[in-house]
């Protein structure tokens, strides 16, 4: 298991576009992606957990990889949202 503590870098923060690129980047992985954010874990390989973290302009979370892929899945992850998810 990896981790990493990250921040929201889009100004509109996780609305449907940056959720789904998110989504979609992390479903071709075998591991499990969760963000940890407010005490709560959410799927980062679904759109609509994604949504319902409400994640806004400089939210700190924690993205937690678990898995055969986990570094691989990190880099994309991390690299994908500090480019600001899209938008």
């Amino acid at each position: 298991m990896v981790s990493q503590t990250l921040k929201i870098v889009n100004e509109q923060g996780m609305h449907m576009r940056p959720a789904s690129v998110l989504s979609q980047k992390m479903t071709p992985f075998a591991s499990t992606v969760t963000i940890h954010f407010n005490n709560n874990t959410y799927n980062a390989k679904s759109v609509m957990a994604l949504m319902s973290a409400c994640l806004k302009y400089g939210s700190e979370f924690t993205l937690e990889v678990s898995g055969p892929d986990e570094e691989e899945a990190m880099a994309a992850a991390v690299e994908i949202i500090n480019s600001g998810l899209g938008d």
